[in-house]
């Protein structure tokens, strides 16, 4: 799985324009939850040395929320979990190489 942006600072994307293709409501959107999360990581919700991270898992396109150290810039915790998203992959991976058309 690669994540990225977990190092870039939370203010430096609120300044990044939405690509055109992105409708105005969505755009609008966005920015408000880049300001959510900037708030919560400046309330040291989750620890004075922690920060948290949302991003999509490029091969399950699936959601991923992640605690990171600040210091470290480990993964504290993360949800869904390093192996569901492995699973989801293997499960897919199966069931785009299974013909159903031969079980029939």
């Amino acid at each position: 799985m690669e994540i990225t942006g977990a190092s870039a600072p939370v203010a430096a994307l609120a300044t990044i324009a939405a690509p055109a293709s992105v409708p105005p409501v969505q755009a609008a959107a966005n920015r408000d939850l880049i300001q959510a999360v900037k708030a919560v990581n400046e309330a040291e919700t989750f620890g004075a040395n922690n920060e948290l991270s949302f991003q999509i898992d490029r091969n399950s396109h699936l959601p991923v929320v992640q605690i990171i150290d600040r210091t470290s810039k480990k993964v504290v915790e993360q949800i869904p979990a390093e192996y569901i998203l492995e699973l989801a992959q293997t499960l897919g991976e199966k069931s785009d190489s299974t013909s159903f058309s031969a079980l029939a």
